[in-house]
């Protein structure tokens, strides 16, 4: 079983947090920390060390996208913004906000009372 919760009796090994991605060390037998909702897979030691450069690699492989994804949403939002003040002035909702016309609007020639 490579499977293990949080307060379970373990033997030697090393015990990789799933949820929080911390490694707990078990130099003999012992009871993993955390509660029931807590998630740790058992890995052997040669695995750690060739998973380290591994995810070093994809790391630096998504960096360049990240940083180009990044950029593009700093110019969207730049544009948005830009967008919204250029049209924001030229658009008329027909109505005042300081206005309430609580008693109706004012009418022009014979109807008006």
């Amino acid at each position: 079983m490579l499977k293990y919760k949080g307060g379970h009796k373990v033997g030697k090994g090393t015990y990789w947090n799933l949820s929080d991605g911390r490694r707990e060390d078990i130099m003999g037998e012992g009871t993993l920390p955390g509660d029931e909702k807590s998630t740790y897979l058992k890995v052997p030691s040669i695995v750690m060390l060739l998973l380290g450069p591994v995810l070093g690699l994809l790391y630096v492989i998504t960096l360049p996208f990240v940083g180009i994804a990044m950029v593009l949403m700093l110019l969207v939002g730049k544009a948005n913004v830009m967008l919204l003040q250029v049209f924001g002035r030229t658009v008329s909702f027909g109505w005042r906000p300081v206005e309430s016309y609580l008693s109706g609007k004012k009418r022009k020639g014979k109807d008006s009372k």
